[in-house]
């Protein structure tokens, strides 16, 4: 059980530490030379770039970004899936033993929904930015799909329903928040094994909240792409 426990301790640091690289600072100064935190709205994430930096550094930013979440979140379950089959006798005995647990497999998902918080938290509060950064749709949707990927695609769905009509990223990415948790639970997730993804929305939410205010004042502006 402790060779395990250093695993997730492992994985969530690697999860932590990938999602938070910046790719919108990085990207924006690439093409036009310009700290996207000091224009726009000062948000590293696609939709501030596209309005900084234009399509092209916008479209790579939602790549990357998504990207970060999907590879780092499939090495770490793949590792620890490994971990898993060489500790199984034990985790089998914690898992008897235990109040929370019945099974392994209700373990690895409560474990596997942890190390996706890991990798929202990473990006919203990077490290290499003073623990500051996005709002963590991106690379949210990215990681959720290597998490259940049903859920990740009825969240993507849910931010398109919201957004092109109203032409407010803003409004899309608060449906995608709310909408996974939601899915999860249809999925199979238990209220324990929860409590991560809630954590995640609730903070992509808390990361909105400019947003929201200027939403509820009608002051939202639709997106907009530099040329």
């Amino acid at each position: 059980m402790q060779g395990y426990c250093i695993s997730v301790i492992v994985a969530l640091v690697f999860v932590y530490a990938v999602c938070g690289i910046p790719f919108g600072v990085v990207l924006t100064k690439r093409f036009c030379h310009v700290d996207v935190r000091a224009a726009g709205s000062g948000n590293i994430g696609m939709t501030n770039v596209a309005r900084v930096a234009g399509k092209l550094p916008a479209a790579l930013t939602l790549l990357c970004d998504a990207g970060k979440g999907a590879l780092s979140l499939g090495i770490a379950i793949y590792a620890l899936n490994m971990v898993v089959a060489i500790h199984v006798q034990e985790l089998i005995q914690f898992c008897a033993t235990s109040q929370i647990f019945s099974e392994v497999n209700k373990l690895c998902m409560f474990v596997n929904s942890v190390v996706y918080a890991a990798c929202v938290c990473g990006h919203i509060f990077s490290p290499y930015l003073h623990f500051k950064g996005g709002k963590g749709i991106s690379v949210g949707f990215g990681a959720a799909l290597m998490l259940n990927w049903q859920t990740a695609l009825l969240a993507l769905l849910a931010f398109f329903v919201f957004t092109i009509p109203s032409k407010r990223v803003s409004l899309g990415s608060l449906a995608a928040a709310i909408a996974l948790p939601c899915w999860a639970y249809v999925f199979g997730y238990t209220s324990f094994e929860l409590i991560p993804i809630i954590v995640v929305a609730c903070l992509v939410i808390w990361a909105h909240r400019n947003n929201i205010a200027r939403l509820i004042k009608g002051e939202e502006k639709p997106l907009k792409a530099k040329s």
